[in-house]
């Protein structure tokens, strides 16, 4: 099931959505292969401190983070990967590792990659290392208060 807080805010906000469960799997490219979702769909979730605020940072999960080119992008004095002893409280009915990419829910900004802004949809976690969420790139744009910038690199 997805995180309760979740779910109820696609249903309440009217949103098609579908939930898919799969074998459990960790990082965003296992998911993304587990789930059978092309890695430039599967949306992966990285928690930063951007001047010493927790932010979320989405990609593609076939995607790095470049902690340098996001600095640049939001014109802060400094970007850097937030460890999870920082923000794991943030997301109680969450697995650490699983959170889904809408901050808004929990407090915090959301940057979304341009590289997923061609894409009519995306996938990510739904709160748990055995479930996706699959929804209309427009939804969740208009309900993840993500802006969008220019920030990961190939692998």
């Amino acid at each position: 099931m997805p995180a309760r807080n979740l779910e109820e805010y696609l249903d309440n906000n009217g949103v098609y959505y579908h939930c898919y469960n799969h074998p459990p799997a960790v990082t965003a490219s296992e998911v993304a292969q587990s789930a059978h979702i092309p890695g430039r769909h599967m949306a992966k979730t990285v928690i930063v401190d951007v001047d010493g605020d927790l932010t979320m940072a989405v990609l593609p999960a076939n995607q790095y983070l470049d902690p340098e080119k996001l600095r640049q992008a939001l014109n802060a004095d400094s970007v850097r990967l937030a460890n999870e002893t920082e923000f794991k409280d943030r997301f109680p009915l969450c697995e650490t590792g699983g959170e889904p990419p809408f901050g808004n829910l929990y407090g915090m900004p959301v940057f979304i990659d341009d590289t997923l802004m061609s894409e009519d949809w995306i996938a990510f976690n739904a709160g748990t290392h055995t479930e996706v969420i699959k929804m209309g790139m427009g939804d969740f744009l208009r309900l993840s208060d993500a802006r969008t910038c220019s920030f990961a690199m190939l692998h």
